[in-house]
């Protein structure tokens, strides 16, 4: 069955939608409030589950859902359609998406950073971040300070948690100074050189990886999405539709192993890093690390997103504000008249300096 959940008012029996500031379902008809139940920051308590597991597809049906999608024809976003909603604009590239009768059998999510500013402050910071640009179009100006519309949402990750333990070998080089005798300009002249002086070097280094955080989606550019670091993971609260409510949902589309590679390049720089410290001496080089990987968990997480997408002579951009610290990422589309009058203005005011000082 597809997951459908709605939230009527108690009062009037409109849909409720998940407020951030208030963080509580609110009614936008009759102002109705009802507070979520049982939110907690879970710091460490939302289960994991066993990758091993997951990968051999032994995932009890619990932990699956299906959920009514459709895909963007222009940029591929596969977004989550509420049972009502038959047409819309893909909140990733502006295009029109008409919603679609397939569905997304997907793991579900086990935790989400719940939005904690509204789409007014998303807006206030985006002008403000738009403001500061230099050689900005002025209809990109007009978009900020018009209030367009922003969309709101839940960007899939997965996180991995891992227990590793590593054998390393290679060599620990120290430095040490010689003096010696360079003729220069027909003089002699006493030279200090330094020397490096090597040695075998082996041992072992464990590290336990916390939330390893990978990105879910190929909708958004990894630049942006990394640019808004960083995410408060302790602050995650377990999944419960509520949060939703007025919001979106991108189905993830990197899947559970592929992200896992990710995480692994990710934990074979730190181990790398810890080799090398544990070495020490002034410089090391590093022959062959041997890594085993135990007790590998994760979990399937979403995250808070602002999207506006601005179309400029036919072509998108789109500007992401993280939906809990307002930090903004974004390609900025460049005015070509603002620019050649600078420059000509630039060249005008080098022809009249160097005609005063002429001049004088």
């Amino acid at each position: 069955m597809t997951a459908e959940h709605r939230f009527p008012c108690d009062t009037c029996g409109s849909d409720l939608r998940f407020d951030p500031t208030a963080h509580q379902l609110q009614c936008d008809h009759c102002g109705n409030a009802r507070p979520i139940e049982g939110t907690q920051h879970a710091r460490g308590g939302i289960k994991e589950l066993d990758f091993r597991a997951a990968t051999a597809n032994q995932l009890s049906e619990e932990e699956i859902e299906k959920t009514r999608v459709s895909t963007c024809p222009n940029c591929g976003a596969v977004t989550e359609f509420d049972a009502d909603m038959h047409a819309a604009e893909c909140p990733f590239c502006a295009t029109p998406v008409v919603g679609g009768t397939g569905t997304h059998r997907h793991i579900k999510p086990r935790g989400l950073l719940p939005f904690a500013m509204d789409e007014t402050a998303a807006l206030a910071a985006l002008a403000y971040w738009l403001g500061s640009l230099w050689f900005a179009p002025n209809g990109l100006m007009d978009y900020a300070r018009k209030g367009r519309k922003m969309n709101g949402i839940y960007v899939p990750y997965w996180t991995f948690d891992a227990d590793t333990k590593s054998q390393y070998s290679g060599q620990r080089g120290t430095h040490y100074y010689e003096n010696r005798t360079d003729m220069r300009d027909g003089k002699a002249k006493q030279v200090r050189v330094r020397k490096t002086r090597w040695r075998p070097a082996s041992g072992r280094v464990g590290r336990f990886f916390d939330d390893v955080l990978v990105l879910a989606s190929k909708s958004l550019p990894k630049k942006y999405t990394d640019g808004l670091k960083p995410w408060d993971l302790s602050a995650l609260e377990p999944y419960k539709p509520d949060y939703l409510e007025g919001f979106r949902a991108e189905g993830y589309q990197v899947e559970l192993t592929d992200s896992f590679t990710e995480a692994r390049d990710f934990m074979d720089r730190m181990i790398l890093r810890d080799v090398k410290y544990d070495i020490g001496g002034d410089e090391q080089r590093v022959s062959d690390v041997d890594t085993d990987v135990a007790d590998v968990t994760f979990k399937h997480i979403l995250l808070p997103v602002w999207l506006a997408a601005y179309k400029y002579r036919d072509r998108a951009f789109r500007f992401v504000v993280n939906g809990r610290t307002a930090r903004v990422q974004g390609k900025r589309p460049y005015s070509a008249w603002k620019i050649t009058f600078s420059v000509l203005l630039g060249l005008v005011a080098l022809i009249a300096v160097y005609v005063i000082a002429n001049n004088q």
